[in-house]
This record gives structure tokens, C-alpha cells and sequence, in this order.
């Protein structure tokens, strides 16, 4: 009988999970409808004000005709933009209008120790909280979990893995989990700033985009940290997974060009599997398929990266919704998302475990 194949889950928490939002004013979130080339031009000049932040697509060079796109609005600017969007015809709808009992959702807690509880789960946590829940999982689980230390991001805040292990002798083949890999705002976008088609079409030069590429391939810390971490366990990483929102995605490469990678189909037939099981029992819909012909052109992404380093079972999931909240989404739907993620990853796992017994000798 062969050996149960032993898979370690490997965490990293990187500093842009931490969130602090402080205004109190009523922004509003629109979904404006991009009908012609003068929409285009005109919601692309409406990006650049630095009282708007764009949702959806990642970056202004995303936003195409017969396209739907969420535009974050501070109040003051709220007026403005509507009245520009009625000058030329645009059609929109208010998504969000209380925008800050929808922050408040997110950063209260209800108990007098935010860490305690059952429903730790069931809602967003500072990073403070978070490394609390890193050291208290290893102290609670000491003979299954182990805290690597595997650099500091771009502020100094330590970066950290859980290495998960059903075993204490050596594990031979792992899944690495990453999240929360976007830039907030300030600095470059690491998921544009590994080593596949660098800085090409669909990433940006300029350090105010979005989607800013970084100076050269894994520039920031918290990229080195993992390609470094991942090149010292080549032979034993076997699925890559990171998890981004919104948009209900489950994605594979690549990203980087519109290239078909040599095992797409058998991909494609998991993430298929994945999406229908979902939608079976959370009647949530999940498009799946490559990155680029799913999305858009993404140069420079983890998945990617991976796949081409030799991790030939890489994906991306982006997480609920498709746009009613967005980034604000309120901790009452925490738990069914993490439940589709979950089911997802299982299957994904499982498909890969299979595939690695069949190649055993």
C-alpha cells in the first residue's frame, strides 16, 4: 500500500491585509455602463482625480466599451461626477451610498475581546489580531504547526508561513496558500511584480497606477520573500494558491499573455468541477478558466509565475462578490465565502493528490 501523500498548507499574511479607514463621510460606489469610445475617455479622465478610486477593472487602460465599471467617489466629488457622467450620456447606478456603516462593519467587534469567541471567523481583524492567531495556532497545535519567519515587508512588519503537517517526519509534497497580495493604495502591485512578462501589456511603469509594475521583477520585499521562500522548496511545492476578491473567479494561467500553457484542459476541467460544486450547494456562480481570456492581460502575476517556475498546478481565486459590495463586503457573508474557497481548494487538492499517486513508481 502507498503512503498517504502528505500536503503542507503554507500561509503568508503580508501587511496589506491591515486596513485603516477613519472618514466618516457618505462616498458612494456607481457602476457606470461604458458604451461608446467617448465613455471610455471620459470615465478614464474621471480616474485620474484623486478623489475617485477605481474598483473595477484594476486600472483605467482596463476600461473598454460594453463594459461595466465600480467607481469609488468621495462625497465631496459625488456631485461632480454624476452631473459629468448625466453630461455625456453615461448610464450608472448607486451600488453604495452608506459607505461607512459598511466600514464600521468591518472594523468594529462586538466583544470585549475581539480575539475570543466563536466567531473569531466571522469577521475582519486588524494584523495585530491576525499575528495574535498565528502564534496562538501554533501554541494550540504545536504538533502540526510551525511558524517560518520568511522576511519583512516594505514597512519592517514580519512576514510569516504557516507550515501545516498531519506528520513531524519530512513532508514531501506541499500546497503553498497565499492572500491579500494586492497593493492598498501606496507602492508597487506585487501581483504585477514577479518575473512573467515583467512590466508588459496590462501592468504600468508609472509608480501612481494601480497596477505599478515596481522598479525591476521582485523589487519589493514581500515579493522576494516568497519567490525566495518558494525556490528553497522547488522540489516539494506542488500547488500554488492565491486568493484575491472580488469577482467570483477561479483562475489559472496565464495571466501574462493569452498563450494556452500545455495543460490547460486538465486545468480547466478542475476549475469547471470546482465552479459547478459551488453553485450546487451555495448557488453562487463562479467564472473559471485562464486569467487573461477570463479578465484581462495581467503581466507580472504570482500564479504565473509559479506555473513557469515549474509549479504546474497554480491558480487564483478571486473571492465574493461580483461588485454589490466589492471590497467592502460585510462580515455576515465571511463564512459562505470561506466555505466556497474551502470547497474549492479541496477539490482542487484532491485532484492534484490523485495525479501525484498515479506518477509514484
Amino acid at each position: 500500500m502507498r503512503p498517504p501523500i502528505q500536503l503542507v498548507y503554507l500561509i503568508c499574511f503580508n501587511i496589506f491585509l491591515e486596513k485603516c479607514i477613519c472618514k466618516s463621510e457618505p462616498d458612494q460606489v456607481l457602476s457606470i455602463t461604458i458604451s461608446t469610445q467617448e465613455h471610455v475617455d471620459t470615465v478614464q479622465n474621471l480616474t485620474s482625480n484623486n478623489e475617485t478610486e477605481l474598483w473595477q477593472p484594476a486600472s483605467p487602460i482596463y476600461i473598454t466599451t460594453n463594459s461595466e465599471v465600480h467607481l469609488y467617489i468621495q462625497s465631496t466629488s459625488v456631485e461632480f461626477v454624476t452631473e459629468l457622467l448625466r453630461k455625456h450620456g453615461i448610464t450608472y447606478r448607486i451600488l453604495l451610498e452608506n459607505t461607512p456603516a459598511l466600514i464600521e462593519m468591518q472594523t468594529k467587534n462586538d466583544s470585549s475581546d475581539p480575539r475570543s469567541g466563536g466567531v473569531f471567523y466571522e469577521r475582519y481583524h486588524s494584523l495585530e489580531d491576525i499575528y495574535y492567531w498565528i502564534n496562538k495556532t501554533k501554541q494550540d497545535h504545536s504538533d502540526m504547526v510551525k511558524v517560518i519567519l520568511i522576511g519583512s515587508s516594505s514597512e519592517k512588519r514580519p512576514l510569516y508561513v504557516l507550515k501545516l503537517s498531519g506528520r513531524r517526519d519530512e513532508v514531501k509534497r506541499a500546497m503553498w496558500i497565499d492572500c491579500g497580495i494586492h497593493a492598498d493604495c501606496f507602492g508597487a502591485d506585487l501581483n504585477r511584480n514577479f518575473d512573467a512578462n515583467w512590466c508588459t501589456k496590462g501592468a504600468s511603469d508609472n509608480p501612481c497606477d494601480p497596477t505599478y509594475c515596481g522598479q525591476f521583477p521582485e523589487s519589493e520585499p514581500e515579493t522576494q520573500a516568497v519567490a525566495r521562500f518558494l525556490r528553497s522548496h522547488k522540489d516539494t511545492v506542488k500547488l500554488y494558491l492565491s486568493i484575491h476578491s472580488y469577482s467570483q473567479m477561479l483562475l489559472f494561467p496565464y495571466s501574462c499573455s493569452y498563450d494556452e500553457i500545455p495543460n490547460h484542459n486538465e486545468l480547466f476541467e478542475v476549475v469547471k468541477e470546482a465552479s459547478t460544486k459551488i453553485r450546487r450547494y451555495y448557488r453562487t456562480n463562479y467564472k473559471y478558466g485562464p486569467g487573461a481570456k477570463t479578465i484581462y492581460l495581467a503581466p507580472g502575476g504570482s500564479d504565473d509565475w509559479a506555473y513557469n517556475f515549474g509549479i504546474k498546478y497554480s491558480f487564483t481565486f478571486e473571492l465574493q462578490d461580483r461588485g454589490r459590495y466589492g471590497f467592502l463586503l460585510p462580515p455576515s457573508f465571511i463564512p459562505q465565502a470561506c466555505n466556497e474557497a474551502l470547497l474549492a481548494t479541496k477539490i482542487i487538492a484532491l485532484h492534484v493528490i490523485k495525479k501525484l499517486n498515479e506518477e509514484l513508481p
